[in-house]
């Protein structure tokens, strides 16, 4: 069979391989759902990966193992084509090496963590590949719009819904200050904050000591962070301060 032939082009566009094809973008559809509901849980708790971040890679990861239970649609049902090659040992190297590439997106800077949707759409766009090189050209276009349009609105979405809200702080106290842990988590709850159960960090260099710790908001009452900086320029023993909105 001429592989370049209107025929063979033709049956990639069948209506069995269009009909696998939307098959497969139902499947995705509702991975990309079910991981932006487990997102949402991190998003609420003001973590660094959110709800696009776990939607596209709870959508790249079933993209992956859906197909394999449709291999007779590979290549527009081109069996001899599927004899003579093994793809789920090509497919494994390229999930690999793209779990590399990705790793290599990924920043972290204190508390704050940067690159998880970067690297989670790195993912999704090799996901995309691999449909396209098994020919599910309709389910790889699906996906295409599925994750644009993830990383397009669901940030609206997650900053339109009740989260939790956090803020990184460095303060770094006067010589001979002592800093009670108590009066800080009580100015904080005074403000709506609480000071994140295994953040804080001390460290004391010279006579001085510096403290590092992350605040979440409990309510949508907690004082935006413009005014928390406003308070700590008369915060008692403060010598110099950062603050900053906090992934964590």
């Amino acid at each position: 069979m001429n592989l370049l032939s209107l025929e063979s082009l033709l049956s990639y566009w069948s209506a069995t391989e269009v009909a696998t094809n939307l098959l497969v973008f139902f499947n995705l559809l509702g991975a990309l759902l079910l991981g932006l509901v487990v997102g949402y849980e991190r998003s609420f708790h003001g973590r660094a990966a959110g709800m696009r971040t776990y939607g596209l890679v709870c959508m790249a990861s079933a993209a992956l193992t859906v197909i394999a239970g449709y291999p007779g649609y590979w290549y527009g049902g081109h069996s001899l084509v599927i004899a003579t090659s093994d793809p789920t040992r090509i497919i494994q190297g390229i999930v690999t090496g793209i779990g590399f590439l990705g790793a290599g997106v990924i920043m972290k800077e204190g508390f704050n963590i940067s690159g998880l949707t970067t690297a989670a759409s790195i993912w999704a766009s090799s996901a995309i590949g691999i449909l396209v090189g098994v020919g599910f050209y309709a389910a790889a276009m699906l996906l295409t719009l599925l994750s644009a349009a993830c990383m397009l609105w669901v940030s609206k979405l997650e900053a339109w819904l009740p989260s939790h809200t956090a803020v990184s702080i460095t303060m770094r106290f006067i010589k001979s200050f002592e800093p009670s842990e108590e009066v800080l988590r009580r100015v904080a709850r005074e403000r709506s904050y609480e000071i994140a159960l295994g953040s804080l960090a001390i460290t004391f260099q010279d006579g001085q000591s510096e403290w590092h710790f992350v605040a979440v908001a409990m309510s949508k009452k907690a004082e935006p962070i413009a005014e928390l900086a406003n308070e700590l320029t008369k915060f008692g023993g403060v010598e110099t301060f950062r603050i900053s909105h906090a992934r964590n």
